[in-house]
């Protein structure tokens, strides 16, 4: 029953406030939008939310992870499209699971975009950093056990997270989706795909190892 409430919410309920947003209030009202993922994202988490020290621990670090990926955005903000954020999503879906990955990815696209600028693409990007820390929480033994397919995880993430945004783009120019223009979009875009595919490659490399490392540490000393 949880497991069935936790991604109706995710996958059903959030992507319908999404299209909500863009068909119905066109965009003006992406803050409402935005403050409405966050609240269904914090219900799937708080669903699976049990009583005691052993969910308290996952909330500090999930809080931990986030507030990481919100300043490795911010302190990389020079250097365009290149972001640690889906390497800290990926790590945190890993280690924590499906909604803790999913509300990382989000309440780091909404807490960032304070300093980035907040606008009708702040859902999407929500959305699909969420979904992109999900997954990597669906497929944690695998991601944990092989680098290989922790790193072309990450290399798909980036492509993802492009077509993805690629989909806001197209429908930002006159309210609806023409699949010529969505087509085009994807061929003009493919440098910064690229350079979406290489930096979480090159995030996860660095980060991953280092963070499951200390997260050992707190489950051997505190059970978490």
């Amino acid at each position: 029953m949880r497991s069935t409430i936790k991604y109706t919410l995710l996958f059903a309920t959030i992507p319908l406030c999404i299209a909500s947003g863009v068909f119905v209030f066109k965009d003006r009202c992406y803050l409402l939008v935005s403050l409405t993922i966050v609240l269904l994202s914090c219900g799937a988490f708080f669903v699976t939310f049990e009583k005691g020290d052993r969910s308290t621990h996952r909330m500090v670090i999930l809080a931990a992870l986030t507030a990481l990926s919100v300043l490795g955005r911010s302190l990389f903000a020079p250097i365009p499209f290149f972001k640690p954020v889906s390497a800290v999503v990926i790590i945190c879906g890993m280690q924590l699971g499906v909604e803790s990955g999913f509300l990382c990815g989000a309440l780091s696209a909404f807490i960032s975009n304070f300093f980035f600028m907040q606008g009708p693409w702040t859902p999407f990007q929500m959305f699909i950093w969420g979904v992109i820390g999900a997954f990597a929480g669906l497929m944690a033994k695998i991601l944990k056990k092989s680098q290989p397919a922790l790193i072309v995880y990450g290399g798909l993430s980036g492509v993802a997270f492009s077509l993805f945004m690629d989909i806001w783009t197209t429908v930002w120019y006159d309210g609806t989706f023409v699949t010529s223009r969505y087509l085009a979009l994807v061929v003009t875009a493919m440098p910064i795909t690229a350079v979406y595919c290489v930096s979480n490659v090159i995030f996860l490399l660095f980060l991953a190892r280092p963070i499951d490392k200390k997260l050992e540490r707190l489950s051997k000393k505190y059970g978490i």
